[in-house]
């Protein structure tokens, strides 16, 4: 088998997504954010994901351009999450994995 080179980012449109997707967490979040804007505790409890590592996964999505980061002047500071243009683009994608997941666990339950 050829060895996929991350020289292939931004060219090959399956290492791209790999990158782009890359964290335990990534389509958790992207799935609680495809339902509307969230704020990080709101994230936090949704997923049950701890405080780093789900500070970490929406840095590096906010980064590549997934999700959006607004702060409000407010006391004490309000920080709200949602999709970009672009993420929301990734919601049919996390319909087709959840049918597919919802198939695969009717297989699971009956062949085991």
């Amino acid at each position: 088998m050829k060895k996929v080179d991350s020289d292939l980012f931004g060219i090959c449109p399956f290492v791209t997504s790999q990158k782009v997707l890359q964290g335990k967490w990534a389509i958790l979040v992207l799935h609680e954010l495809s339902e509307g804007t969230k704020r990080f505790n709101e994230l936090e409890r949704a997923i049950k994901i701890t405080h780093a590592s789900l500070s970490s996964q929406l840095k590096y999505l906010e980064r590549e351009g997934i999700v959006s980061r607004t702060v409000y002047p407010e006391v004490p500071p309000r920080v709200e999450y949602s999709l970009t243009a672009i993420g929301r683009q990734f919601r049919p994608v996390l319909a087709s994995i959840e049918a597919w997941g919802n198939s695969y666990i009717e297989y699971l339950h009956a062949n085991r």
